[in-house]
């Protein structure tokens, strides 16, 4: 066995963050706990190209911290982490890379569990299994659930936005026709809303369009589609100096994680006049359909928490709109506040 771990200093508030190498099984693996404070982190395990391992270590922070503020906007005692695996070239043996991963994860005892993000499936999942038992979604993919809750976000920013949560007749482009674009494509559809669709893979692009109608467009001209709703839903970033004055919508509600490329650029989204769901409220769905396996939670309780997410972005607003500051500021504090008063609650107990 070959299976090195190296703790890592970042000088952010992370628990732990660690780079895990076994060239014989082809891993490279940036591990970052961002908060236990509220329960054991939990975050998924994305399979990427990474110029360097440093770029890869900024983005598990990221990300890791996304999902410390996403258990917390959901009310879920659970805390953040993220695993992101450098991909380096053609990927021949996919068991020994997982499975070197799930003897990492297995090292945490507990304290964190993944599940699959992009670049990894339930399959793979499968195979970190046979490593480690925290793992989750390995049963069940639960891409239809992070899209039923974009869906309920993407309806509570309409009704704060024109009055009415009905999507029907609205126009919705989707960049990214994966599995959460590809169901939030099928929830919009029912929903009788119009779809512009992108993706680089032109084989999503096309199932896509068969399952519900969509118009679709290369993926370069998405930030120029003219529609009433914009929504992420591949990777982070694409929300920037660069994109945002090219958008010709008046909402901005999807599943990518960390859409803001920078903080100034949800005050860029609030100064053109486009409401902004922030990300982590709006993708929730996942990781609350994952309480049901990991908390016992009955399928029934996940519905409800999920449509709750509804409500959820609507207090983000109002905070926003009472602070005279950005969505995506408001959600942060009140995350942060959440957060603050869970330490409080431990060290009362504690002393």
């Amino acid at each position: 066995m070959t299976l090195t771990i190296e703790e890592l200093t970042t000088g952010t508030d992370h628990e732990r963050v660690l780079l895990c190498r076994d060239p014989q099984a082809g891993y490279r693996c940036v591990i970052a706990v961002h908060s236990t404070a509220a329960g054991p982190a939990v975050g998924g395990t994305r399979l990427w190209t990474y110029a360097t391992e440093e770029e890869a270590v900024t983005d598990a922070l990221r990300l890791s911290r996304g999902m410390t503020y996403k258990c917390a906007m959901a009310g879920l005692p659970l805390g953040g982490g993220k695993s992101v695996i450098l991909r380096d070239g053609n990927l021949t043996d996919r068991e020994a890379l997982f499975r070197a991963h799930g003897r990492v994860i297995e090292s945490f005892g507990g304290g964190y569990m993944t599940g699959e993000d992009v670049g990894t499936s339930p399959t793979d999942m499968a195979i970190v299994r046979r490593e480690t038992k925290h793992v989750l979604g390995v049963t069940e993919d639960p891409s239809p659930y992070t899209a039923r809750g974009v869906f309920r976000a993407m309806s509570a920013a309409a009704l704060h936005r024109w009055g009415s949560d009905d999507l029907a007749g609205r126009t919705v482009a989707i960049q990214g026709c994966g599995s959460v674009g590809f169901h939030l494509a099928r929830e919009l559809r029912a929903a009788g809303a119009r779809l512009v669709v992108s993706d680089v893979d032109p084989g999503r692009v096309r199932r896509t369009v068969e399952a519900s109608g969509a118009r679709a467009v290369p993926p370069e001209e998405i930030f120029d589609a003219e529609a009433d709703i914009f929504a992420p839903c591949a990777l982070g970033g694409i929300l920037n100096a660069e994109t945002i004055p090219r958008l010709r919508v008046e909402i901005v509600a999807g599943a990518a994680n960390n859409q803001l490329l920078e903080e100034a650029d949800g005050e860029l989204l609030q100064a053109r006049g486009i409401l902004y769901a922030p990300d982590y409220v709006a993708n929730a769905g996942g990781v609350i359909f994952g309480c049901q396996e990991l908390l016992g939670w009955s399928a029934e309780t996940v519905r409800e928490r999920i449509e709750g997410l509804h409500g959820a972005v609507l207090d983000v607003f109002r905070l926003a709109e009472k602070q005279e500051i950005p969505p995506h500021a408001a959600a942060d504090r009140l995350a942060e506040r959440r957060l603050a008063s869970l330490a409080h609650s431990k060290r009362a107990f504690m002393s």
